[in-house]
């Protein structure tokens, strides 16, 4: 199985972007620990980041050709973009939408995802763990297929 960990802009300044919200682990920390965990689970992990919003909507159409999965930090990209909200409908790859922070306990135009209605699901609030958890459940989901 191989699963596609898409991540979108700023989160190449994880470690230094507010901590307090977003932690201290960098998104090559997080990168390691989820690949440690993947190997654990006999999963393959390809994992990506682009501040380009286009690079992110060719990486999901292009996903329906190697991976079982996609899971999917979007950043700030989560809260605007139809654009990814119409890749991820185009492809029949399932998507799990996640944030290192809880978006629903922030301001209030963090609450609104609009790609949340076309994931599976979305894993939020957990730092790094929100990670490995939207493995998890990728692995679930993918048996159960």
């Amino acid at each position: 199985m191989r699963v596609l960990v898409l991540n979108g802009p700023n989160l190449n300044l994880l470690g230094k972007r507010e901590p307090g919200v977003y932690g201290k682990q960098t998104l090559s920390e997080i990168e390691a620990e989820v690949r440690d965990h993947a190997s654990k689970l006999g999963v393959e992990i390809d994992f990506r980041q682009s501040n380009s919003e286009g690079d992110l909507i060719g990486w999901i159409h292009e996903s329906p050709l190697s991976f079982s999965a996609i899971i999917l930090n979007a950043a700030a990209y989560t809260h605007t973009s139809i654009a990814l909200r119409d890749a991820i409908s185009s492809v029949n790859v399932p998507t799990i939408e996640v944030h290192l922070s809880n978006i629903h306990a922030r301001e209030d135009f963090r609450h609104r995802s609009v790609i949340a209605p076309v994931c599976r699901g979305q894993i939020c609030g957990f730092g790094s763990l929100s990670y490995i958890l939207a493995l998890e459940a990728s692995v679930i989901i993918n048996v159960r297929k």
